[in-house]
């Protein structure tokens, strides 16, 4: 059923490991200006969560991430929550879903197109919702591709040189198995 064999405590223990991440990791760049928004501290715990934990763990991540986040440090506001949440919950479904899917016979293959296809689907999905939901009216497809790829730029390139990196850390080191 999942991609990287492991139990279903560990599991839920790395899922545990990945939303504590999701509060502590943007809170150590809450000092800097707009970092949120340039880094996407919070978008690594829920994408790895999603690639070694599975769907259900991921979906479960990118939803508890934000709202803990938010109701223990104030960090994403009550105006930018609902997005965040539902952007969030797709990076951590997607990338599991995607994972799981994905077969090359290549591991960093795999990761690399799981990772990038969940970014693209969560993007499209925080497009399209504050498009027609959240922010209806006042959204804008020049918004959208400021916000999501040209101010989110460092953020996607430490994405991407990051997460396929801890992912095969932890398999090298066993904590989790193929």
């Amino acid at each position: 059923m999942y991609r990287f064999s492991m139990t279903s405590t560990k599991r839920m223990i790395l899922a545990g490991l990945c939303v504590a991440l999701g509060v502590v990791l943007p809170f150590a760049f809450h000092s800097i200006a707009n970092a949120g928004s340039i880094f996407l501290p919070m978008h690594i715990p829920v994408l790895l969560c999603g690639l070694i934990c599975g769907w259900p763990y991921g979906l479960a991540c990118g939803v508890l991430a934000p709202l803990l986040s938010s109701l223990i440090v104030g960090m994403p506001s009550m105006a930018y929550l609902p997005s965040m949440l539902c952007e969030l919950a797709v990076y951590g479904f997607a990338s599991g879903l995607l994972m799981r899917w994905v077969k090359t016979g290549k591991l960093l293959a795999d990761l690399y197109l799981s990772l990038a296809g969940a970014m693209l689907l969560g993007r499209l999905v925080f497009g399209l919702l504050n498009a027609l939901l959240f922010r209806a009216g006042e959204y804008s497809v020049a918004m959208w591709t400021t916000a999501a790829f040209v101010t989110a730029l460092p953020g996607i390139v430490i994405q991407l040189a990051v997460i396929p990196v801890l992912v095969l850390a932890l398999k090298k080191a066993k904590l989790i198995a193929e």
